[in-house]
């Protein structure tokens, strides 16, 4: 079993930045692709970002393409997501997951793990 662990959410202006982090335990992190999710309220969750087991793929979802950038470092077993030029539309609780597909995937019921979660609030 995987666990992970989300950080780096909080409370920022319009146009500011945030890194988000999420750790994993329990399983090899080089084996998973990984992904950022977000939910606002009365939303849907939304695909975010995703990337795959090497960090040699990425993909990114429309509305946050030139903003935000998720990475990843298998020696400390954390994905990243960047978050740059903020809007108060990014508000939402961000979500980790990890998957064992090969590659990346914007579907979420192909991640089978999922972190709590991490507030984000952007102000205008």
């Amino acid at each position: 079993q995987v666990q992970l662990v989300e950080s780096g959410g909080g409370l920022v202006q319009a146009g500011g930045s945030l890194r988000l982090s999420c750790a994993t335990s329990g399983r090899t992190f080089s084996s998973l692709s990984m992904g950022w999710f977000r939910q606002a309220p009365g939303k849907e969750r939304e695909f975010v970002a995703a990337i795959s087991q090497s960090g040699g793929i990425t993909r990114h979802a429309d509305s946050v393409k030139g903003r935000f950038t998720m990475s990843r470092d298998n020696a400390k077993a954390t994905v990243y997501l960047q978050m740059n030029s903020l809007k108060p539309e990014d508000t939402a609780l961000y979500y980790c997951a990890a998957s064992i597909r090969i590659g990346v995937s914007s579907n979420s019921y192909e991640y089978s793990t999922w972190g709590q979660g991490t507030q984000v609030t952007v102000s205008s």
